[in-house]
C-alpha cells in the first residue's frame, strides 16, 4: 500500500488525510526496549511501520512482516535503520501455514528467542449492507484478522519466554460495532476475547498479552478502503481522525518494563468515543 510522503514526521499533526505521521521529530526514546527483539506483522505501513519505528528509537530490533509492498517494507526498514537498529523483512501471505512456518524459522535462526510479538496485520472493506458481503469476503476477513493471528501467536510461543509480551491490535468497532464494516467488526471482537483468554493462559508463565484497540488512524488502509474521507474522524469528541504517531507510543508501554503489571487489558485509542469493557 502507498501513500505519499508517508515517512514524514513534523512535529505537529499534519494536514488531514495528506499523509500519515509516522513519528514526532519531538520523540525522545529513552531506551525502554534495549537489546529486545520484536515481530510486528503488518508492518510496513500505518500504525505498524509506526509501531516499529518507535521501538527502534527505543532501542530494538524489529522484524517486518508484510504482504505485497516492497516499497512501503524497504521504507520502514530504512526508516529503523536510520534509528539505529537492525529490520529483517520478510514477505508473504499470513493466512499460509508454509509462510507462518517460515517466520518463526528465520525468527529463530537469526535471534533465537523473540520478547514482543505484535499482531498488527489485518484488512477491512467497506459494505454498506449485510447483503453486500460474500462469502469469499467474510473469508478472507476471518482467515487475515483472527485466524492466522491465532495460528501466528501459537507458533511463536516457544520462542517467548518469561516476561515476554504479546500486543494484539483490536479496535473501537469490537466494543461499539460498525454498521459499514460488519464483517470486521466482528473479527475485532474475536480479538478482543482472544487477548483476554490468552493472558489468563499464559499468566502463569509470566507472559503479558495486552491489546490496542484505535479508533479512526490515517493510514493507507483507510484511504483505500473509503470513498469519502471528508467526514473521517470528525464524530469522535476530538473531531478529527488520529495519527500513527499518537497510536505507536501506547504499543511502546505495553513492551515495556512500565507495563509489568498489566495483562488482558485493551488501550484505546480513538479521540474520546467512551465504550465499555
Amino acid at each position: 500500500m502507498k501513500t505519499q510522503n508517508k515517512s514524514q514526521s513534523k512535529s505537529k499533526v499534519p494536514k488531514e488525510g495528506l499523509f500519515p505521521e509516522i513519528i514526532r521529530n519531538d520523540y525522545r526514546g529513552s531506551q525502554k526496549l534495549k537489546e529486545k527483539k520484536a515481530v510486528i506483522s503488518g508492518g510496513d505501513s500505518g500504525i505498524g511501520q509506526a509501531v516499529a519505528v518507535h521501538f527502534a528509537r527505543e532501542g530494538a530490533d524489529v522484524a517486518i512482516i508484510y504482504k505485497e509492498s516492497d516499497d512501503d517494507a524497504k521504507e520502514t526498514q530504512k526508516l529503523v535503520e536510520k534509528e539505529g537498529q537492525k529490520c529483517l523483512l520478510i514477505k508473504g501471505d499470513l493466512k499460509r501455514k508454509a509462510f507462518r512456518t517460515k517466520c518463526v524459522e528465520r525468527i529463530k535462526s537469526e535471534w533465537k528467542t523473540l520478547d514482543i510479538l505484535v499482531n498488527n496485520a489485518g484488512i477491512h472493506t467497506s459494505k454498506s449492507s449485510l447483503e453486500k458481503i460474500s462469502d469469499e469476503q467474510i473469508q478472507e476477513t476471518f482467515d487475515t484478522n483472527i485466524i492466522s493471528m491465532i495460528s501466528f501467536t501459537r507458533n511463536f510461543l516457544p520462542l517467548i519466554k518469561k516476561g515476554g509480551r504479546i500486543i494484539c491490535t483490536t479496535s473501537v468497532t469490537a466494543y461499539r460495532g460498525s454498521d459499514h464494516l460488519i464483517d470486521y467488526a466482528a473479527t475485532k471482537g474475536a480479538v478482543l476475547s482472544f487477548i483476554r483468554s490468552l493472558a489468563d493462559n499464559l499468566a502463569e508463565k509470566k507472559i503479558l498479552v495486552n491489546g490496542i484497540a484505535p479508533g479512526p488512524i490515517w493510514t493507507p488502509l483507510v484511504k483505500e478502503a473509503f470513498d469519502n474521507l471528508t467526514t473521517f474522524g470528525k464524530d469522535t469528541p476530538l473531531k478529527r481522525a488520529g495519527q500513527p504517531s499518537e497510536v505507536a507510543p501506547a504499543y511502546v508501554f505495553l513492551a515495556s518494563k512500565d507495563a509489568s503489571y498489566i495483562t488482558g487489558e485493551v488501550i484505546h485509542i480513538n479521540g474520546g468515543d467512551f465504550v465499555g469493557g
